[in-house]
């Protein structure tokens, strides 16, 4: 009978001998819906081949159940872990991910475009940068956006943050017990969010505690970066006692290039941290002194934070703030 036409709800619900808004409710999650009811009709449109139609469920609840994921494409090395938690918690939300990289601020116009003609429901930018005004074009279009995993001060935005400020005073603690004379302050590009902040913080926290023989150089997070800017430092400078780095990358980089190329031993002479708490930085080889951050409950309040902004658009913006672990490892020298 239904062998050359396309199964509909309506002959689900014939066929099952219930209503259609039965046959509707058990394929929307969250519904209320008997599970005799349920039985009935999951076995019915098994045998028919049914499966509900993804453009007339958007028209009737004016949702695509689509979520852009904005990601940089100079992401951090734990945003694999972080994309993969996010689709998971999505998905058992009944939202799927559309994924978007930036590659520069030259693709943002054409990349809002992009959002705005798929019809999100909401956005979660895990590693982009963008303009309080950028921000405020969310808003204008009545998408509900998260930044996961930093501040814009100048915003009223929705963010989920890791206390980075908590973690860059237990690396320096850590750095403190060995007495170092001087500072090296890798940091990541001028234009992440997430690099200032760390950068700013470890600056303002030395000062304050009467460090002088400070120095900064800038790096754009990647293992070569880190590499090359302890290298170019010890072509005109003598090795610094610490080194702090914007994240656990550049500080396997930096490890890598003054085991290979320089007589200065880690962590006697010179010690080194990092920050994310990503899996190669815990290698037998490496063993880094970081801050692990709390990835699995960090896009738990993201995602969470973007359901109830979805479902409650009058919702005031949120801000939370998590706690990541210190890991001592075996990159800083102990007296």
């Amino acid at each position: 009978m239904y062998k050359n036409k396309k199964v509909t709800s309506y002959d689900v619900a014939r066929e099952a001998g219930v209503s259609q808004s039965a046959v509707s409710r058990v394929f929307r999650p969250g519904l209320s819906v008997s599970k005799k009811t349920r039985d009935k009709v999951m076995a019915t449109a098994n045998k028919m081949g049914y499966r509900p139609n993804a453009i007339a469920r958007m028209l009737i609840t004016k949702q695509s159940g689509m979520v852009a994921v904005i990601v940089s494409s100079r992401a951090n090395e734990n945003y694999p872990e972080v994309l993969s938690q996010v689709s998971k918690q999505l998905a058992a939300r009944n939202k799927r991910v559309l994924l978007f990289t930036l590659d520069d601020a030259a693709g943002v116009d054409d990349l809002f475009e992009q959002i705005w003609t798929f019809q999100v429901d909401g956005v979660i930018a895990l590693a982009a940068h963008f303009e309080s005004q950028r921000l405020a074009q969310f808003e204008q279009h009545k998408v509900p956006v998260v930044l996961y995993n930093r501040n814009v001060p100048d915003a009223s935005t929705n963010t989920v943050c890791c206390n980075h400020e908590q973690g860059i005073k237990q690396l320096l603690a850590e750095l403190k017990l060995n007495n170092p004379q001087s500072y090296l302050v890798l940091s990541g590009p001028v234009d992440s969010d997430v690099a200032n902040e760390r950068r700013e913080i470890a600056l303002d926290l030395l000062k304050k505690s009467g460090e002088k023989n400070v120095q900064v150089l800038y790096g754009d997070y990647t293992y070569q970066s880190g590499r090359d800017c302890i290298a170019q430092w010890l072509k005109k400078n003598p090795a610094p006692d610490a080194v702090v780095c914007s994240n656990d990358t550049m500080a396997i980089g930096v490890i890598d290039e003054i085991r290979e190329n320089h007589n200065i031993h880690i962590p006697n002479d010179m010690s080194v941290v990092g920050f994310d708490g990503i899996a190669s930085s815990f290698w037998q080889s490496y063993q880094i002194t970081t801050i692990k951050q709390p990835v699995e409950q960090l896009v738990k309040a993201a995602v969470d934070m973007l359901i109830e902004h979805i479902e409650n658009a009058d919702s005031p913006p949120e801000a939370r703030v998590l706690t990541g672990t210190l890991i001592k490892g075996n990159s800083v020298k102990r007296s």
